[in-house]
């Protein structure tokens, strides 16, 4: 199947990165969101780091050309035309089933659906949309325009076409696709980095090590570009806690239950740079404060 037109429904931080990247390699792409002000305040996000791209002759084209391929709607019928859908909205399955339900209707027989979900497995999402043998996982990662892998996950209803169709169109993106054939909650780099995360925190927790010395070690002996605590603060860490919750709810494996120090944070309104603290403090420009 050839894939011309995008479908992105989410404009938070993954979703507009997502359309970003999408537009940058010549998609069409339409991004939805019932914000108006959000998909306004991602389409500021995207200029801004389009331009910078540019200034640095990374990707080809001028700024209007890129960002004239993005289309913000608030209708989520203008999934009608795509030929790939993705879903980047909260990590919680009623919002995503939700969301599906409003697209079940509106999507052409042939259009397929994949999720950025980072927590949730795809066979269970795919179980409320009309055709789950064209559900896959997409999974990119943060921030997108420059991260190179992406996850391409088969559910267990999964089609081998959806998914080879998704490694392709993850190839068309300049991006590295890694290859998950078997559905478990967490998939692949994010089981391994959520280990990693999670026990950085319990660090921070027991006083072993600052914040500021556990992601300065990480950089300089793991050639990490940003240490796992200025990550969480980026990613968010309410997006973080739901992902950790999920993977736990569905393993029920105790080394993902979320530390205490991550629930108090994300219960006292800490998530990271979006509300100015997090594992830091920060400006209200998003520069960390010394």
């Amino acid at each position: 199947m050839k894939i011309e037109n995008v479908f992105v429904a989410g404009c938070g931080t993954m979703g507009n990165g997502i359309a970003q990247a999408c537009a940058q390699s010549g998609y069409t792409v339409t991004m939805y969101d019932i914000s108006a002000d959000g998909l306004q305040k991602a389409m500021g996000t995207i200029k801004k780091s389009i331009t910078k791209l540019v200034e640095k002759e990374l990707v080809s084209g001028t700024v209007d050309e890129i960002l004239g391929r993005i289309q913000p709607t608030e209708q989520a019928e203008a999934a009608a035309d795509a030929d790939l859908i993705i879903e980047a909205v909260f990590e919680k399955i009623e919002i995503k089933n939700d969301l599906f339900a409003k697209l079940n209707p509106v999507i052409r027989d042939t259009t397929i659906v994949g999720s950025n979900t980072s927590g949730l497995t795809i066979s269970q999402m795919a179980a409320a949309t009309k055709r789950p043998e064209n559900f896959l996982g997409l999974h990119f990662f943060n921030p997108v325009p420059l991260m190179k892998a992406v996850e391409v996950i088969k559910g267990i209803t999964t089609s081998e076409t959806t998914f080879q169709t998704g490694k392709a169109f993850v190839e068309s993106l300049g991006k590295e696709p890694i290859l998950v054939t078997r559905d478990i909650a967490g998939f692949v780099l994010n089981r391994i980095n959520m280990l990693t995360n999670m026990e950085a925190m319990r660090l921070v927790e027991n006083n072993v090590a600052t914040p500021e010395d556990i992601d300065k070690g990480a950089c300089l002996a793991f050639g990490r570009k940003m240490g796992p605590l200025e990550t969480s603060d980026l990613v968010g860490l309410d997006v973080q806690l739901m992902a950790y919750t999920n993977v736990y709810e569905e393993e029920k494996d105790l080394r993902f239950y979320p530390p205490s120090i991550l629930r108090r944070k994300v219960a006292a309104g800490h998530l990271g740079r979006k509300t100015g603290i997090g594992w830091y403090e920060y400006n209200a420009d998003g520069s960390r404060k010394k």
